[in-house]
């Protein structure tokens, strides 16, 4: 604690991100996408003009935004860029949360978005989850302002249909319902076709998953215009120059290729059937996915028993030592070759698992 700290960063508790090993590990751990870019950001990179970066980049990031648009279907003027899922969202909690009532959203989900209400003094409610651990989205029935829902769900992976998430808009019509969609692209329905019919949607999303840029930093929003202008009024406040002119290109050559995008996003989604089957094999309880990790729960070993005879094997997943998840692991999913690793690993590790195939 330092005694040069304004006040209020005493209080405040920063997000944990997953760890980033220094050795060579079996990475299951931060949901990242196991596969490359597309291959068009090799070529790029090695033909990239270096003179550009003496430049500052367009604070509009127009040419992204118009890509966007055409993937996507939406007017230019409806969409958002920013560093990565994380700045869109913390500026719009800024934007649109720091408001009388409270901000809605479940009790266990995304953890940055405590974070930001910590750090912008926004009064939070958290709705428990549903027994199934879905998102109960009946509960959210009351006053707020505003609601932050993650679909799918992190760390569970529950993902509603898009008609129960049109339902809760049609229900909350004069509140901004942000919908996080980091992990659509994995099985789950998007939200994008209500933006028309519902001004109140905000969908926040990143290239970090099913893009494979992860280590770029690149997310956007889409949202109907009076949206996307608030969250314009908080970033020309805060960091006029988000993007930068090699992360955009990067970003443009990758939404251009459709085809290495549904090639990996279906291979994950394969790869994800096998090993819930495989974990339940070996006595995990394993959450329905609609993402590109699962939340698995071991039965015959406590789970933190299992995440250290893991990592002894040069296997990391991730382990949250709360309350709520002390029971369980949540693993990305990897390869093929690195989920066989990690089931190979689990019958050394468990009890009586070694018969299993």
């Amino acid at each position: 604690m330092s005694r040069f700290w304004s006040p209020a960063l005493h209080d405040l508790t920063p997000y944990t991100p997953g760890e980033q090993p220094r050795q060579r590990l079996v990475k299951l751990n931060t949901n990242e996408n196991p596969y490359a870019p597309a291959p068009g950001v090799r070529d790029l990179l090695d033909h990239f003009d270096t003179q550009q970066l003496r430049l500052y980049p367009d604070p509009e990031s127009t040419a992204l935004r118009q890509t966007l648009a055409e993937v996507y279907q939406v007017p230019v003027e409806c969409i958002f860029v920013g560093n990565g899922s994380d700045e869109v969202l913390a500026l719009a909690f800024a934007a649109f949360f720091r408001q009388p009532e409270p901000l809605l959203m479940p009790s266990l989900s995304y953890s940055f978005y405590p974070v930001y209400c910590n750090l912008y003094g926004i009064n939070a409610e958290r709705i428990p989850l549903a027994e199934d651990w879905s998102v109960d989205l009946d509960a959210f029935d009351r006053p707020n302002g505003g609601i932050a829902i993650a679909n799918p769900n992190a760390p569970t992976g529950h993902a509603h249909k898009r008609d129960a998430i049109a339902n809760l808009l049609a229900r909350q019509k004069d509140k901004v319902v942000l919908v996080d969609e980091a992990y659509v692209d994995f099985g789950a329905e998007s939200c994008l076709p209500l933006i028309p019919e519902h001004d109140n949607l905000l969908i926040v999303s990143t290239f970090s998953k099913s893009r494979s840029l992860a280590g770029l930093r690149i997310g956007f929003a889409i949202g109907s215009r009076e949206l996307i202008e608030g969250l314009e009024r908080i970033k020309n406040a805060f960091n006029s120059y988000p993007i930068d002119r090699l992360a955009e290109q990067v970003a443009i050559v990758s939404l251009k290729d459709q085809e290495h995008f549904e090639k990996t996003r279906q291979a994950i989604i394969d790869t994800r059937t096998w090993s819930v089957e495989a974990l339940r094999q070996r006595h995990f309880d394993v959450l329905p996915s609609n993402a590109n990790f699962v939340l698995a729960r071991p039965t015959t070993r406590p789970a933190v028993e299992v995440f250290n005879a893991l990592r002894e094997q040069g296997i990391v997943v991730r382990y949250f030592n709360t309350p709520e998840l002390s029971d369980w692991l949540r693993i990305s999913i990897g390869t093929d070759d690195e989920m066989q690793q990690l089931i190979n690993a689990l019958d050394g590790i468990l009890p009586g698992e070694g018969q299993h195939p």
